[in-house]
């Protein structure tokens, strides 16, 4: 695979050589300044062998192909260079000190909140003054390649792990016979390797060799996409240091974090699902395939909170006077991109005292902290970590520890639409699949300038401030959305990006499932709102089909080569940088219609006993998408198969634009006109009415089948309509639901009515600063 880009096109490049090293652990230490809006500190990156599970190549012809593809990649225009690390590389203003390792000797790792003063350089990584060096006589150096975008690098060094005590009970290096930089490899690959059993050992051992002094810079250099560190005399991946220390503060600018302020119009700042996901906010490797562990320590003002992906529920730790530390972990590996960080100042939400709370306070009580539960064997096919699904009691944890956060002006707003339902939904989330791949959950209501419903990564959710409304059904349905991901897209992820099917179509689907059962609807019931439901999906997938390019409505754009990457492991994500790319919902929707036809054909019993068990086999690991449907239809009589295949559904659901015919002939058989539609609209309209006409106090769990686009639904009639009295009704949607309100800017151009398009440019202005980089540039393309 050729990775070379071409700068008029709109793909994401992977740039990591992960065919030859793979992150095995990070540890970050950051400062987060709100005055400058920069996060600074270090990283340290633990490396184990490359990604072993690359294509077999069926010749010699082939082997030596690649190999000069790699060498090709490798071997840069211009020499690596040594940054001038002399005095005037440094800011007047802070002096250049070496980090203090820290002093709290074998105290445990996860209360470390050791606090590093660090050096500022002057210039960027990528116009600093180089020297050249070409003491290796020709030889080529290796070279490694780390996903980074908008960072000023300042310093990056091998870490002296041989200098850390204590290492010894953990590790075989021969510490006697090996020469130094033999022996910090060796000490990596031994820790690296420890056994799931061991793992607060581990990650102790890990934030110890993370404090130990630096034993010599590494070269650098950079481009628009990458960081690339070499060391001289290290010819192979084998000879470069397995533990490196990365010195590097973010940028303002930087896409992967949003800086803005809460509803209280307090400042924070987070990640919100940038399409160049985290690698502007800590080098890394993206591939899906460099799957890794993490422990962060973040250091803030005492005024703020920080939330994370994390398994620990952070407390703060004071340091300084007025500021404070936090510190999280993670010990299931995962993509770098899936990591989320908020900070801001942010309020617990609690149920406010009820006859129900002491249900839900049963059902968050933590585990034990006994690992005696833990069964460490073969049973799971993933790499060894300490997993959920081996534990007889996390397997009867229906409802997992949680919390919820958001600014102290939405407690109301929290306690009416939020709290109540978040047991219920998960509880019938286990119910379906069975058990909860992640131990707790943290929910945060995040700022109004987040561009969609919701975002779930490890440990934590993202909603939009827009799920909080008058009904329970948005929040509800959002929320089982997003628990949904833990399952697909988390704990089982695509292995390759443009499979995003794979994620959102099955969390699509699966959100009605939980919702019903969340809602504990009567058969009859739930199978009314599934059909209104899917009526609803398949005109706006006609709707996004008939305007949306042809190459963006497939589901496997790469085809036969989905799943490949070049010799180094680089590869691109096809329309990955496309702008409108994130307000398509072709993957959620033609996705969400495959696995619906699937379960109908199949049978919703026979469909949901299988996902359990395919759950079991694939969860902690990267899918394809043959992958599940190979498996799905080998659990399958073949005479009961109704002449569906692997190769059938790829070329008729997956590879191909617009809809698909078996789709189209289903959506035939069933009613699903405008008129009936409408019917049924009318009636969700007419119960939404008579529900919120009740008293505001009424009894929590009352289900409800209010109708979630009717709010919208309104704006886009009183455009059409110009139906002047409710022209401030529009301007507050925009402005407080950013989240729904991309569209209506279209519609309010296309009304060519001076005063609405006047009310979409002067809501554009208002919200404009604080809007995510691609929903600006949408909005912009409509408006101008």
């Amino acid at each position: 695979m050729d990775i070379r880009l071409d700068p008029s096109q709109d793909d994401l490049p992977l740039m990591a050589n992960t065919s030859h090293m793979l992150v095995k652990h990070y540890i970050l230490d950051l400062d987060v300044d709100f005055r400058s809006r920069v996060i600074e500190g270090n990283i340290v990156l633990f490396f184990g062998d490359g990604n072993r599970f690359k294509k077999q190549l069926s010749s010699t012809q082939e082997t030596v192909q690649m190999e000069s593809e790699e060498a090709y990649i490798f071997r840069t225009a211009e020499p690596c260079h040594v940054p001038e690390m002399d005095s005037s590389a440094f800011s007047p203003k802070v002096g250049h000190r070496e980090p203090a390792a820290c002093g709290k000797g074998d105290q445990d790792a996860f209360d470390n909140d050791g606090n590093h003063d660090n050096q500022e350089h002057d210039s960027e990584m990528s116009s600093s003054k180089y020297c050249c060096d070409t003491g290796n006589h020709g030889r080529e150096d290796f070279l490694l390649v780390l996903d980074c975008c908008d960072l000023s690098v300042l310093r990056v060094e091998e870490v002296d792990v041989a200098a850390v005590a204590g290492l010894e009970t953990f590790t075989q290096a021969p510490k006697l016979a090996a020469p130094p930089e033999k022996l910090r490899r060796e000490i990596v690959r031994d820790l690296v390797a420890l056994p799931a059993s061991a793992w607060r050992e581990q990650l102790d051992c890990y934030m110890r060799c993370s404090q130990a002094p630096g034993c010599g810079e590494l070269l650098f250099d950079s481009d628009k996409w990458s960081l690339q560190i070499r060391k001289m005399e290290a010819p192979t991946a084998a000879d470069f240091p397995h533990a490196i220390r990365i010195w590097y503060k973010t940028k303002p600018e930087g896409q992967s974090v949003a800086w803005t302020s809460d509803q209280n119009g307090r400042p924070c700042v987070y990640t919100m699902g940038s399409p160049i996901n985290n690698r502007a906010l800590f080098p890394c490797q993206e591939p899906p395939v460099a799957m890794s562990t993490w422990q962060a320590t973040v250091r803030a003002a005492a005024s703020f909170v920080v939330l994370m992906s994390g398994e620990n529920s952070a407390k703060p730790t004071p340091l300084r006077e007025g500021y404070m530390s936090w510190h999280y972990y993670v010990t299931m590996p995962m993509p770098a991109s899936t990591f989320a960080i908020a900070v801001g100042c942010w309020t617990e939400m609690k149920p406010k005292t009820s006859s129900s709370d002491d249900l839900i306070t049963e059902h968050t009580l933590p585990l034990p902290p006994s690992e005696a539960d833990f069964r460490y064997d073969d049973t799971c096919s993933h790499m060894e970590y300490p997993c959920r699904f081996q534990s007889a009691c996390a397997a009867t944890q229906d409802i997992i520890p949680y919390r919820v956060f958001a600014p102290v002006c939405l407690e109301d707003a929290c306690q009416e639409a939020l709290l109540w339902q978040i047991p219920p939904c998960l509880s019938a989330a286990h119910s379906v699949l069975g058990t909860h791949p992640f131990s707790r959950l943290d929910i945060l209501i995040v700022p109004a300038n987040f561009p969609s419903l919701g975002m779930a990564s490890p440990h934590i959710i993202f909603l939009s401030q827009s799920t909080l409304t008058d009904t329970s059904h948005l929040c509800g349905t959002r929320l089982c959305h997003e628990i949904a991901h833990s399952w697909f897209g988390l704990a089982i992820g695509a292995r390759d990006w443009t499979e995003e099917w794979l994620s959102e179509g099955f969390a699509t689907h699966l959100e009605d499932i939980f919702w019903a059962e969340a809602q504990q609807l009567p058969p009859h019931e739930a199978l009314e709102q599934q059909e209104l439901r899917a009526c609803l999906r398949w005109h706006r997938l006609q709707d996004e089909l008939r305007n949306s390019p042809e190459g963006m409505q497939v589901l496997r754009p790469n085809k036969e080569e989905t799943g490949h990457v070049s010799a180094s492991g680089a590869s691109v994500v096809k329309h990955g940088l496309n702008p409108e790319k994130g307000f398509m919902q072709v993957h959620y929707l033609k996705g969400y219609f495959l696995l619906r036809f699937l379960a109908r054909t199949l049978g919703e019993e026979t469909y949901f006993s299988f996902l359990r068990k395919f759950v079991h086999l694939f969860h902690g690991q990267l899918i394809l998408s043959q992958d599940f449907l190979q498996m799905l239809l080998e659990s399958i009589p073949e005479n009961k198969r109704l002449g569906l295949s692997v190769e059938n559904i790829i070329r008729d659901w997956l590879e191909c634009s617009g809809i698909p015919k078996a789709l189209q002939e289903e959506r035939k058989a069933e009613d699903c006109s405008p008129s009936r539609l409408a019917r049924q609209v009318s009636s969700e309209v007419a119960k939404w009415i008579r529900v919120n006409r009740r008293p505001r106090k009424r009894k929590r769990g009352k289900r409800e089948a209010a109708f979630e686009k009717v709010r919208h639904r309104w704006c886009e009639l009183v455009i059409k309509h110009k139906y002047k009295k409710a022209y401030d009704q529009v301007e507050r949607f925009l402005l407080e639901d950013q989240a729904m309100g991309i569209y209506l800017y279209g519609e309010l151009m296309v009304s060519e009515d001076a005063r609405l398009q006047q009310l979409a440019h002067r809501c554009f202005e208002l919200v404009r600063e604080h809007m995510d980089k691609a929903s600006a540039h949408v909005v912009t393309e409509m408006l101008f």
